[in-house]
Formats: C-alpha cells, sequence, structure tokens
C-alpha cells in the first residue's frame, strides 16, 4: 500500500486540468441578442471526466447564458459548440465566459469578450 499513494499523488494532477477556452467568436443576432460560438480544448477521458459546459455572464458575474455539453468529447479537441439567443443588456460591451468540467466544476478564470456593436 505504501507504493500504491506515490503513484496515485502523480496520478491526480492529470485529472486537474481545467477546460482551456481557446477562441470565442460573438455575433449580434438582434438589437440586444448575440451567438456566442466557443472552442474549448480539455483533455476528456470519458463519461467521468469532460468538459461538460461554459457560460457567458455580465462582468459582476450574473449568468446570461449557459450551453450543457451532453457528452465527453474524447476524440475532438479541441472543440466548438454554440449558443445563440444570448440576451445582453443594452449598453454592455464586455461579458465573460467561463468554462465547466465534470468533477470538477466550474473553472475559476474566465475569459473577457468584447461584444460586437453592429
Amino acid at each position: 500500500m505504501k507504493r500504491l499513494i506515490p503513484l496515485l499523488l502523480i496520478a491526480a494532477p492529470a485529472f486537474a486540468e481545467e477546460p482551456v477556452i481557446e477562441n470565442v467568436d460573438v455575433s449580434k443576432t438582434g438589437t440586444d441578442t448575440y451567438r456566442f460560438s466557443v472552442t474549448i480544448r480539455h483533455p476528456d477521458t470519458g463519461w467521468d471526466h469532460y468538459a461538460d459546459g461554459w457560460r457567458v455572464l455580465d462582468m459582476d458575474g450574473n449568468e446570461l447564458g449557459m450551453r450543457v455539453l451532453a457528452h465527453p468529447h474524447v476524440d475532438e479537441q479541441p472543440f466548438t459548440r454554440s449558443l445563440g439567443g444570448v440576451v445582453i443588456p443594452a449598453g454592455t460591451t464586455e461579458v465573460q465566459v467561463q468554462a465547466r468540467d465534470l468533477p470538477a466544476g466550474w473553472n475559476e478564470g474566465t475569459t473577457i469578450v468584447t461584444l460586437p456593436t453592429d
């Protein structure tokens, strides 16, 4: 057992990698609505460990929209998924995008995105 514990400690950091937001494309689709296409890289290993969502937040941390990722992307890295119909309050110029994985939950950090004006 004493020999097994160091091996478990070495393997643990592999499961600690957060999803990385590599790119965010935003397009304005209406007066106050936007479509977000977010590219994420994460070392998905299967149903027990995968990037399972991302969300759009205002600069105060209020959720404006969320995209649930319904399955692992083990063989598709990085991958891009979109979310339309996100209502952004008038006058807002920047939002945050935050990724999540199972089992760790939401990343501590976010990616700040400047919204297009047209």
